[in-house]
Protein backbone atom coordinates (compact mmCIF):
# COMPACT_ATOMS: atom_id res chain seq x y z
CA UNK A 1 0.00 0.00 0.00
CA UNK A 2 1.35 3.44 -1.34
CA UNK A 3 2.56 5.31 2.30
CA UNK A 4 -0.14 8.75 1.62
CA UNK A 5 -2.69 5.76 1.18
CA UNK A 6 -1.70 4.33 4.26
CA UNK A 7 -2.00 7.84 6.69
CA UNK A 8 -5.26 8.49 4.58
CA UNK A 9 -6.79 5.49 6.34
CA UNK A 10 -5.37 5.93 9.44
CA UNK A 11 -6.36 9.64 9.98
CA UNK A 12 -9.99 8.54 8.42
CA UNK A 13 -9.75 5.74 11.84
CA UNK A 14 -9.02 8.32 13.93
CA UNK A 15 -11.62 11.16 12.72
CA UNK A 16 -14.15 8.46 12.78
CA UNK A 17 -13.78 7.85 16.69
CA UNK A 18 -15.19 11.10 17.35
CA UNK A 19 -18.56 10.71 17.77
CA UNK A 20 -20.10 13.59 15.96
CA UNK A 21 -23.77 13.27 15.85
CA UNK A 22 -25.43 16.18 16.92
CA UNK A 23 -25.18 16.49 20.58
CA UNK A 24 -26.45 19.40 23.36
CA UNK A 25 -24.16 22.25 22.95
CA UNK A 26 -21.27 23.26 25.40
CA UNK A 27 -18.65 26.45 25.58
CA UNK A 28 -17.23 26.91 21.66
CA UNK A 29 -18.74 23.30 20.83
CA UNK A 30 -22.33 24.36 19.23
CA UNK A 31 -22.68 20.87 18.26
CA UNK A 32 -21.35 18.68 21.12
CA UNK A 33 -18.27 17.76 22.16
CA UNK A 34 -17.51 15.06 19.73
CA UNK A 35 -18.48 17.46 16.62
CA UNK A 36 -15.67 19.84 18.22
CA UNK A 37 -13.46 17.31 18.61
CA UNK A 38 -13.93 15.98 15.12
CA UNK A 39 -13.34 19.60 13.81
CA UNK A 40 -9.70 19.72 16.06
CA UNK A 41 -8.85 17.13 14.49
CA UNK A 42 -8.78 17.62 11.37
CA UNK A 43 -7.47 21.10 11.46
CA UNK A 44 -4.47 20.33 13.50
CA UNK A 45 -4.18 17.38 10.53
CA UNK A 46 -4.14 20.34 7.99
CA UNK A 47 -2.08 22.73 10.22
CA UNK A 48 0.32 19.72 10.43
CA UNK A 49 0.33 19.91 6.63
CA UNK A 50 1.64 24.04 6.54
CA UNK A 51 -2.21 24.71 5.82
CA UNK A 52 -3.31 28.26 6.57
CA UNK A 53 -6.43 27.30 9.29
CA UNK A 54 -9.82 28.68 10.05
CA UNK A 55 -12.24 27.95 12.58
CA UNK A 56 -15.20 29.91 13.29
CA UNK A 57 -16.35 28.72 16.67
CA UNK A 58 -16.91 25.40 16.31
CA UNK A 59 -19.70 25.82 13.30
CA UNK A 60 -17.30 24.86 10.97
CA UNK A 61 -13.67 25.15 9.71
CA UNK A 62 -11.58 26.18 6.48
CA UNK A 63 -8.18 25.10 5.34
CA UNK A 64 -6.25 27.40 2.25
CA UNK A 65 -4.24 26.48 -0.27
CA UNK A 66 -3.23 29.46 -3.02
CA UNK A 67 -4.27 32.92 -3.87
CA UNK A 68 -6.62 34.25 -6.56
CA UNK A 69 -10.32 33.58 -7.34
CA UNK A 70 -11.83 31.12 -4.74
CA UNK A 71 -12.40 27.71 -5.25
CA UNK A 72 -14.20 25.56 -2.63
CA UNK A 73 -14.37 22.22 -1.49
CA UNK A 74 -17.25 21.57 0.98
CA UNK A 75 -17.24 19.04 3.15
CA UNK A 76 -18.91 17.73 6.55
CA UNK A 77 -17.81 16.02 9.89
CA UNK A 78 -20.69 15.56 11.50
CA UNK A 79 -22.37 12.46 11.40
CA UNK A 80 -26.00 11.02 11.63
CA UNK A 81 -26.15 8.93 14.59
CA UNK A 82 -25.37 5.57 14.93
CA UNK A 83 -28.62 3.65 15.24
CA UNK A 84 -29.10 0.03 15.62
CA UNK A 85 -28.02 -3.16 14.29
CA UNK A 86 -24.09 -2.92 14.10
CA UNK A 87 -21.46 -5.67 14.13
CA UNK A 88 -18.62 -3.36 14.41
CA UNK A 89 -18.00 -0.08 16.96
CA UNK A 90 -20.01 2.56 15.31
CA UNK A 91 -17.06 5.04 16.41
CA UNK A 92 -14.08 2.28 16.54
CA UNK A 93 -12.88 3.67 13.62
CA UNK A 94 -11.48 -0.44 13.01
CA UNK A 95 -8.81 -0.90 9.82
CA UNK A 96 -9.60 -4.09 8.41
CA UNK A 97 -7.03 -5.39 6.93
CA UNK A 98 -8.25 -8.41 5.96
CA UNK A 99 -11.29 -7.05 4.34
CA UNK A 100 -9.38 -3.83 3.47
CA UNK A 101 -11.71 -1.57 4.49
CA UNK A 102 -12.61 0.64 7.59
CA UNK A 103 -15.29 0.64 9.51
CA UNK A 104 -17.04 3.44 11.36
CA UNK A 105 -19.86 5.73 11.09
CA UNK A 106 -18.61 8.63 8.70
CA UNK A 107 -16.21 6.45 7.14
CA UNK A 108 -18.24 7.12 3.59
CA UNK A 109 -20.49 10.40 4.85
CA UNK A 110 -18.29 12.30 5.00
CA UNK A 111 -15.68 12.14 7.14
CA UNK A 112 -13.54 9.97 4.90
CA UNK A 113 -13.90 12.36 1.48
CA UNK A 114 -13.04 15.17 3.89
CA UNK A 115 -9.65 13.44 5.42
CA UNK A 116 -8.64 12.65 1.53
CA UNK A 117 -9.29 15.81 -0.01
CA UNK A 118 -7.32 17.31 2.39
CA UNK A 119 -4.70 14.91 1.65
CA UNK A 120 -5.03 15.63 -2.06
CA UNK A 121 -4.50 19.62 -1.35
CA UNK A 122 -1.22 18.03 0.59
CA UNK A 123 -0.13 15.84 -2.43
CA UNK A 124 -0.36 18.98 -4.63
CA UNK A 125 1.50 21.02 -2.62
CA UNK A 126 4.14 18.64 -1.60
CA UNK A 127 4.64 18.34 -5.78
CA UNK A 128 4.89 22.08 -6.24
CA UNK A 129 1.88 22.59 -7.96
CA UNK A 130 0.80 26.45 -7.19
CA UNK A 131 -3.14 26.78 -7.62
CA UNK A 132 -4.17 29.83 -9.76
CA UNK A 133 -7.23 30.20 -7.55
CA UNK A 134 -7.71 30.29 -3.77
CA UNK A 135 -8.69 26.91 -2.36
CA UNK A 136 -10.83 26.85 0.49
CA UNK A 137 -11.36 23.60 1.95
CA UNK A 138 -14.36 24.24 4.08
CA UNK A 139 -15.61 21.43 6.80
CA UNK A 140 -19.17 22.08 8.59
CA UNK A 141 -20.44 20.61 11.78
CA UNK A 142 -24.42 20.52 11.22
CA UNK A 143 -24.70 19.09 7.54
CA UNK A 144 -26.58 16.59 8.80
CA UNK A 145 -28.96 18.37 11.03
CA UNK A 146 -29.56 21.54 9.99
CA UNK A 147 -27.13 23.76 7.99
CA UNK A 148 -26.34 26.40 10.58
CA UNK A 149 -22.85 25.81 10.03
CA UNK A 150 -22.87 27.17 6.72
CA UNK A 151 -25.02 30.22 7.86
CA UNK A 152 -22.53 30.90 10.35
CA UNK A 153 -20.22 30.38 7.64
CA UNK A 154 -21.20 32.90 5.33
CA UNK A 155 -21.88 35.39 7.95
CA UNK A 156 -18.39 35.24 9.30
CA UNK A 157 -16.52 34.51 5.89
CA UNK A 158 -16.98 34.52 2.22
CA UNK A 159 -18.41 31.64 0.21
CA UNK A 160 -16.91 31.06 -3.38
CA UNK A 161 -19.74 30.64 -5.75
CA UNK A 162 -17.87 27.55 -7.48
CA UNK A 163 -16.56 24.12 -5.96
CA UNK A 164 -17.57 20.77 -5.26
CA UNK A 165 -18.93 18.62 -2.19
CA UNK A 166 -17.27 15.05 -2.07
CA UNK A 167 -20.57 13.81 -0.96
CA UNK A 168 -22.68 12.11 -2.95
CA UNK A 169 -21.96 9.82 -6.17
CA UNK A 170 -19.82 10.02 -9.06
CA UNK A 171 -19.58 10.71 -11.91
CA UNK A 172 -21.14 13.97 -10.82
CA UNK A 173 -24.18 15.28 -9.74
CA UNK A 174 -25.90 18.22 -12.13
CA UNK A 175 -29.23 18.40 -9.96
CA UNK A 176 -30.36 18.01 -6.63
CA UNK A 177 -33.82 17.34 -5.25
CA UNK A 178 -35.71 20.34 -3.38
CA UNK A 179 -35.92 18.88 0.22
CA UNK A 180 -38.90 19.46 3.21
CA UNK A 181 -38.98 17.97 6.16
CA UNK A 182 -43.07 18.18 7.50
CA UNK A 183 -44.01 17.47 10.66
CA UNK A 184 -47.52 16.47 10.24
CA UNK A 185 -50.14 16.41 12.99
CA UNK A 186 -53.20 13.75 13.44
CA UNK A 187 -55.75 13.46 15.73
CA UNK A 188 -56.01 10.22 16.48
CA UNK A 189 -57.79 7.59 19.19
CA UNK A 190 -56.84 4.09 20.26
CA UNK A 191 -56.00 2.05 22.54
CA UNK A 192 -52.66 3.06 23.43
CA UNK A 193 -50.74 5.16 25.63
CA UNK A 194 -47.49 6.41 24.07
CA UNK A 195 -45.81 5.94 20.87
CA UNK A 196 -42.54 6.95 19.75
CA UNK A 197 -39.52 6.08 16.64
CA UNK A 198 -37.15 7.45 14.72
CA UNK A 199 -33.78 9.56 15.86
CA UNK A 200 -33.37 12.10 12.62
CA UNK A 201 -35.58 13.49 9.86
CA UNK A 202 -33.43 12.34 7.21
CA UNK A 203 -33.27 8.83 8.36
CA UNK A 204 -35.70 5.83 7.99
CA UNK A 205 -36.71 5.00 10.93
CA UNK A 206 -35.35 1.44 12.11
CA UNK A 207 -36.92 1.13 15.65
CA UNK A 208 -40.35 2.18 16.72
CA UNK A 209 -42.34 1.17 20.27
CA UNK A 210 -45.91 2.09 21.62
CA UNK A 211 -47.33 1.27 24.86
CA UNK A 212 -50.64 -1.08 24.13
CA UNK A 213 -52.14 -4.36 24.93
CA UNK A 214 -50.82 -7.35 24.38
CA UNK A 215 -51.96 -9.42 21.13
CA UNK A 216 -50.41 -12.58 20.41
CA UNK A 217 -51.99 -13.13 17.11
CA UNK A 218 -51.09 -9.48 15.64
CA UNK A 219 -47.60 -9.48 17.67
CA UNK A 220 -47.07 -12.93 15.36
CA UNK A 221 -48.67 -11.35 11.87
CA UNK A 222 -46.86 -8.34 11.97
CA UNK A 223 -43.41 -9.38 13.12
CA UNK A 224 -43.12 -7.71 16.51
CA UNK A 225 -42.00 -8.17 19.84
CA UNK A 226 -43.71 -7.44 23.28
CA UNK A 227 -41.29 -6.30 26.23
CA UNK A 228 -42.59 -5.02 29.66
CA UNK A 229 -45.86 -3.42 27.96
CA UNK A 230 -44.26 -2.29 24.96
CA UNK A 231 -44.89 -3.15 21.23
CA UNK A 232 -41.33 -2.84 19.73
CA UNK A 233 -40.83 -2.86 15.92
CA UNK A 234 -37.66 -2.99 14.32
CA UNK A 235 -36.49 -2.51 10.50
CA UNK A 236 -33.88 -0.90 8.75
CA UNK A 237 -32.21 2.83 8.52
CA UNK A 238 -31.26 3.92 5.03
CA UNK A 239 -30.87 7.83 3.81
CA UNK A 240 -34.12 9.56 3.70
CA UNK A 241 -33.39 10.38 0.25
CA UNK A 242 -33.74 6.57 -0.46
CA UNK A 243 -36.21 5.13 1.60
CA UNK A 244 -36.63 2.19 -0.53
CA UNK A 245 -33.29 0.62 0.47
CA UNK A 246 -34.64 0.89 4.39
CA UNK A 247 -37.75 -0.83 5.99
CA UNK A 248 -40.00 1.53 7.97
CA UNK A 249 -39.95 0.32 11.60
CA UNK A 250 -43.34 2.64 12.08
CA UNK A 251 -45.77 1.17 9.79
CA UNK A 252 -46.44 -2.29 11.43
CA UNK A 253 -46.96 -0.05 14.66
CA UNK A 254 -49.45 1.70 13.17
CA UNK A 255 -51.25 -1.31 12.04
CA UNK A 256 -50.82 -3.02 15.09
CA UNK A 257 -52.89 0.38 17.00
CA UNK A 258 -55.12 0.25 14.39
CA UNK A 259 -54.85 3.70 12.65
CA UNK A 260 -55.43 2.87 9.52
CA UNK A 261 -56.26 6.07 8.15
CA UNK A 262 -52.89 7.34 9.04
CA UNK A 263 -51.12 4.55 7.88
CA UNK A 264 -53.39 4.89 4.72
CA UNK A 265 -51.36 8.87 4.42
CA UNK A 266 -48.16 8.20 5.22
CA UNK A 267 -47.30 4.90 3.63
CA UNK A 268 -50.60 4.75 0.83
CA UNK A 269 -52.07 7.91 -0.78
CA UNK A 270 -49.31 10.43 0.57
CA UNK A 271 -51.62 13.28 -0.62
CA UNK A 272 -51.17 11.72 -4.44
CA UNK A 273 -47.56 13.70 -4.38
CA UNK A 274 -45.46 9.97 -5.28
CA UNK A 275 -47.06 10.29 -9.01
CA UNK A 276 -44.99 13.74 -9.25
CA UNK A 277 -41.56 13.15 -11.32
CA UNK A 278 -38.87 14.73 -13.69
CA UNK A 279 -35.60 14.04 -15.46
CA UNK A 280 -34.21 14.22 -11.96
CA UNK A 281 -36.43 11.38 -10.60
CA UNK A 282 -40.03 10.83 -8.79
CA UNK A 283 -40.95 12.94 -4.93
CA UNK A 284 -39.82 10.43 -2.56
CA UNK A 285 -42.11 10.56 0.89
CA UNK A 286 -40.49 8.65 3.58
CA UNK A 287 -41.96 9.09 7.39
CA UNK A 288 -39.02 9.06 9.66
CA UNK A 289 -40.40 10.07 13.40
CA UNK A 290 -42.96 9.10 15.20
CA UNK A 291 -44.09 10.90 18.81
CA UNK A 292 -47.18 11.47 20.82
CA UNK A 293 -49.62 9.72 22.87
CA UNK A 294 -53.44 9.76 23.25
CA UNK A 295 -55.43 11.75 21.11
CA UNK A 296 -52.76 13.31 19.00
CA UNK A 297 -49.42 12.32 17.69
CA UNK A 298 -46.93 13.99 15.18
CA UNK A 299 -44.97 12.08 12.57
CA UNK A 300 -41.55 14.06 10.53
CA UNK A 301 -41.51 13.25 6.76
CA UNK A 302 -38.73 13.86 4.78
CA UNK A 303 -39.84 14.65 1.27
CA UNK A 304 -37.30 15.10 -1.90
CA UNK A 305 -39.01 16.75 -4.79
CA UNK A 306 -38.22 16.84 -8.41
CA UNK A 307 -35.29 19.27 -9.10
CA UNK A 308 -37.32 20.96 -11.79
CA UNK A 309 -40.99 21.96 -10.13
CA UNK A 310 -41.51 23.94 -6.54
CA UNK A 311 -42.57 23.15 -2.90
CA UNK A 312 -46.12 24.21 -3.91
CA UNK A 313 -46.67 21.20 -5.50
CA UNK A 314 -45.94 19.99 -2.40
CA UNK A 315 -48.32 22.15 -0.27
CA UNK A 316 -50.59 22.26 -2.31
CA UNK A 317 -52.31 18.96 -2.01
CA UNK A 318 -51.42 18.61 1.74
CA UNK A 319 -53.10 21.68 2.65
CA UNK A 320 -56.24 20.18 0.51
CA UNK A 321 -56.58 17.29 2.52
CA UNK A 322 -56.53 19.93 5.66
CA UNK A 323 -53.87 18.22 8.15
CA UNK A 324 -51.88 20.44 9.81
CA UNK A 325 -48.24 20.51 9.43
CA UNK A 326 -44.85 22.75 10.37
CA UNK A 327 -41.81 23.51 7.80
CA UNK A 328 -38.66 21.88 9.87
CA UNK A 329 -36.10 22.10 7.17
CA UNK A 330 -36.07 23.59 3.68
CA UNK A 331 -34.12 23.60 1.02
CA UNK A 332 -34.40 24.39 -2.33
CA UNK A 333 -33.36 22.13 -5.56
CA UNK A 334 -30.19 22.51 -6.92
CA UNK A 335 -30.14 22.56 -11.33
CA UNK A 336 -26.85 23.15 -13.13
CA UNK A 337 -26.62 22.78 -16.75
CA UNK A 338 -24.78 19.65 -17.65
CA UNK A 339 -22.61 21.11 -19.85
CA UNK A 340 -21.35 23.93 -17.96
CA UNK A 341 -17.51 24.14 -17.40
CA UNK A 342 -17.57 22.57 -13.84
CA UNK A 343 -19.83 19.64 -14.78
CA UNK A 344 -18.07 18.63 -17.85
CA UNK A 345 -14.81 19.02 -15.89
CA UNK A 346 -15.49 16.59 -12.87
CA UNK A 347 -17.28 14.02 -15.20
CA UNK A 348 -14.44 14.15 -17.26
CA UNK A 349 -11.86 13.52 -14.31
CA UNK A 350 -14.35 10.59 -13.55
CA UNK A 351 -14.23 8.76 -16.88
CA UNK A 352 -10.62 9.78 -17.53
CA UNK A 353 -8.87 7.99 -14.02
CA UNK A 354 -11.76 5.24 -14.52
CA UNK A 355 -11.68 4.59 -18.07
CA UNK A 356 -15.68 4.64 -17.90
CA UNK A 357 -17.47 6.54 -20.03
CA UNK A 358 -20.89 7.72 -17.82
CA UNK A 359 -22.52 11.12 -18.00
CA UNK A 360 -23.73 13.42 -15.04
CA UNK A 361 -26.51 12.19 -12.62
CA UNK A 362 -29.24 13.98 -11.01
CA UNK A 363 -29.94 12.40 -7.10
CA UNK A 364 -32.61 13.00 -4.12
CA UNK A 365 -29.78 13.52 -1.33
CA UNK A 366 -28.30 17.20 -0.15
CA UNK A 367 -25.86 18.43 -0.34
CA UNK A 368 -23.19 21.38 0.50
CA UNK A 369 -23.38 21.90 -3.43
CA UNK A 370 -26.47 24.05 -3.05
CA UNK A 371 -24.66 27.02 -0.62
CA UNK A 372 -22.76 27.82 -4.13
CA UNK A 373 -23.91 29.79 -6.79
CA UNK A 374 -21.99 27.05 -9.26
CA UNK A 375 -21.89 23.81 -7.17
CA UNK A 376 -21.83 20.26 -7.66
CA UNK A 377 -21.62 17.23 -5.56
CA UNK A 378 -18.88 15.00 -6.64
CA UNK A 379 -18.39 11.20 -5.87
CA UNK A 380 -17.60 9.23 -3.47
CA UNK A 381 -20.52 6.55 -4.38
CA UNK A 382 -20.28 4.21 -7.52
CA UNK A 383 -22.98 2.78 -9.20
CA UNK A 384 -23.20 -1.43 -8.37
CA UNK A 385 -21.56 -0.66 -4.72
CA UNK A 386 -22.83 -1.64 -1.56
CA UNK A 387 -24.31 1.69 -0.28
CA UNK A 388 -24.08 1.70 4.02
CA UNK A 389 -24.42 5.54 4.29
CA UNK A 390 -26.92 6.09 7.13
CA UNK A 391 -27.08 2.34 7.85
CA UNK A 392 -25.39 0.33 10.15
CA UNK A 393 -21.65 -0.95 9.16
CA UNK A 394 -20.64 2.05 7.66
CA UNK A 395 -17.33 1.29 5.89
CA UNK A 396 -14.88 2.60 3.85
CA UNK A 397 -12.64 0.21 0.89
CA UNK A 398 -8.86 0.91 1.11
CA UNK A 399 -9.56 0.59 -2.72
CA UNK A 400 -11.77 3.20 -2.55
CA UNK A 401 -10.04 5.72 -0.62
CA UNK A 402 -7.16 4.92 -3.25
CA UNK A 403 -9.00 6.04 -6.08
CA UNK A 404 -11.45 9.09 -4.47
CA UNK A 405 -7.13 10.26 -4.11
CA UNK A 406 -6.85 10.09 -7.47
CA UNK A 407 -9.82 11.43 -9.09
CA UNK A 408 -10.03 14.22 -6.53
CA UNK A 409 -6.39 15.39 -6.56
CA UNK A 410 -6.52 15.72 -10.67
CA UNK A 411 -9.89 17.44 -10.34
CA UNK A 412 -8.54 20.03 -7.43
CA UNK A 413 -5.48 20.50 -10.03
CA UNK A 414 -7.67 20.59 -13.43
CA UNK A 415 -10.43 23.22 -11.93
CA UNK A 416 -7.27 25.40 -10.19
CA UNK A 417 -4.55 25.44 -12.65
Amino acid sequence: MDGIIKNIIEDISGIIKFDSSQKPAKENAPFGAGARGALDYFLSLAKSFGFITHDYDGYAGEVIFGEGEEFAILAHLDVVPAGGGWTKEPFGGEIDTVNKRVWGRGAMDDKGPAVIALYCMKALKDEGFTPKRRIKLIVGCNEESGWACIDYYKAHAHMPDEGFSPDADFPVIYAEKGILQLKLKFDVEGDYSSLRGGERGNMVCDYCEATAPFDKEKLAQLGLAYDNGKIISRGKSAHGSTPELGINAIDPVLQYLGLHGVRDVLFGKRFGLTVLKDETGALTFSPNIIEGGKGCIFVTCDIRYPATMCDLNVFKPIDAAGIEYEILHSQKPLFNDRECFLIKTLCGVYNEVTGKSVKPVAIGGGTYARALKCGAAFGPEEEGEENTIHQADEYITFEKVERCFKIYKLAIERLTK
